[in-house]
């Protein structure tokens, strides 16, 4: 439903990320596959509502990045569909699994699984207040009584058009008896986790036997996740993990039309200016399927397009 619809392709990837999110965690709990679940309350229609506006409005403040708070569930039972449960949710708990909770003696439900999916699908990373000038600030609250405030409170920033300086974790483990589908099958788990990015390279152990040295990098809120599916999916019995400072450019993500479909550019920004861009290569891929156009000459139209985009930004 949300693929079909005209939506903003950014809108349409994030509402997707969350609901996969949700039916991954009930899948795993009812024993069955993320398509076979039923979605009881969170596939309601307050609850598609609550998710796809809440991506729209991240859209129309052109947001690039989310940061949370630590997260509170409350505690005590809940009645649901299939009995009494407790605080969090099955659903939310498995949800939550690797992001930090905040402590707060409450009698009720804080979170739920929606409300836990769109924080697990779309915030890069949970803690204090990032050192960033706010712009704006909103408020939003709840209906439910309690001896806090029930509010919700979203800051608005906007981050300084010079290079950041942050870090990154590594983790690094060699492997000398898997297959290529196991070591693709990782892979794919790590970047589930929550993975930056994954990276195999050839090396040789002791006794001269090949091997590939697996490299992941992970921001520290799914460091956990990470490590939990190394020592899960692969056979190595121990890791390793380092901190690394990097240094980064401002990016930010911009679309552009063509004649065959929107296509995503993501921009390098330095000093206010874009000094360099490309298109994204799924959005470039599904064009050429959908338009049965070779996949370089789509290539070379989205960055004809893009050329043009950030000569017309650039002056104005």
């Amino acid at each position: 439903m949300i693929g079909e619809s005209s939506l903003p392709g950014r809108v349409k990837q994030r509402s997707t990320a969350i609901f996969q999110t949700i039916a991954k965690a009930e899948g795993k709990i009812h024993g069955m596959s993320p398509e076979e679940v039923h979605f009881h309350e969170v596939g309601a229609m307050d609850s598609i509502i609550d998710t796809i506006g809440v991506c729209l409005a991240l859209e129309d403040l052109g947001v690039d990045e989310i940061y949370a708070s630590p997260v509170p569930t409350g505690h005590g039972k809940l009645r649901m569909a299939h009995g009494l449960y407790p605080i969090p949710a099955p659903a939310t708990a498995e949800i939550l699994i690797g992001i930090p909770l905040a402590k707060l003696d409450v009698a009720g439900e804080l979170t739920t699984p929606t409300g836990a999916g769109i924080l697990k699908a779309l915030a890069k990373g949970f803690g204090d207040l990032p050192a960033l000038a706010i712009e704006r600030i909103g408020y939003g609250a709840g209906t439910k009584e309690f001896a806090h405030p029930n509010v919700i409170r979203a800051l608005l920033m906007e981050q300084a058009n010079t290079d950041d300086e942050d870090s990154i974790m590594v983790i690094e483990a060699q492997l000398d008896d898997m297959t290529g589908e196991a070591l693709g099958y990782v892979m794919d788990r790590l970047f589930e986790a929550g993975a930056v990015d994954v990276f195999y390279t050839p090396v040789y152990m002791k006794k001269n036997r090949p091997a590939t040295l697996v490299t992941v990098l992970t921001p520290e809120a799914a460091l956990q996740r990470c490590e939990d599916t190394l020592l899960l999916e692969t056979t190595t019995l121990g890791l390793r993990r380092t901190k690394w400072a990097r240094r980064i450019l401002k990016r930010e993500m911009a679309v552009v039309t063509t004649g065959y479909g929107s296509i995503r550019m993501k921009l390098a920004i330095r000093d206010g200016r874009v000094f360099r861009f490309s298109p994204e290569y799924e959005d470039v891929a599904k064009a050429a399927r959908e338009n049965g156009i070779p996949f370089q000459e789509m290539y070379r139209l989205a960055v004809s397009v893009g050329e043009e985009y950030v000569s017309a930004r650039a002056l104005s």
